[in-house]
């Protein structure tokens, strides 16, 4: 029994620990180079991001070219998959990682300049894009799989938006 006696709220919530343990959600998004979406899945909060690695490549509905020695298929990763599981599970699905190494110096000893810059953004972009839905802001479904679907119909909503923009481009 929660506080007050209540049952708990909801399905895929765990506890965080960077935010004193309130009760929330992961969202795990994989996205293109520009930032369109092509797989989110969710889980609790406690959950490490490398479980929910396998889940995310599985996830992606979109046909992909098969990967060839001319073009292989590259994966953006932050340092949290900096571990033996990520690396199993990127090269499992057949991708080559660049994934930045934990402890690894940002900037160029000679230059002092930054050598490799952060494609961390693109993600936090796409992301921001989902806060424009205010459904998403605060996750108000008790069933995961209710808010799973409001999450898709934001990434189709991108999809939709960005189809748009380019047909007045053109």
């Amino acid at each position: 029994m929660e506080r007050w006696g209540r049952p708990g709220w909801g399905d895929l919530i765990g506890r965080n620990p960077t935010d004193r343990g309130k009760r929330g959600v992961k969202r795990s998004l994989l996205v293109e180079a520009s930032g369109g979406p092509l797989a989110v899945v969710i889980a609790g909060a406690n959950v490490h991001d490398t479980k929910l690695l396998a889940a995310s490549l599985e996830a992606v509905i979109m046909e992909q070219p098969q990967p060839t020695v001319e073009h292989p298929q590259h994966l953006c990763l932050d340092k949290a998959y900096d571990n033996p599981t990520g690396h199993r599970t990127v090269e499992a699905y057949g991708y080559v990682p660049h994934t930045r190494r934990i402890g690894e110096e940002k900037l160029d000893p000679a230059s002092g300049e930054k050598r490799f810059p952060a494609r961390r953004w693109v993600v936090e972009r796409t992301l921001a894009w989902f806060s424009k839905c205010r459904a998403l802001l605060v996750r108000y479904e008790k069933y995961a799989a209710n808010f799973l679907g409001l999450l898709k119909l934001a990434c189709a909503l991108v999809w939709y938006r960005r189809l748009h923009r380019l047909s007045l481009v053109r």
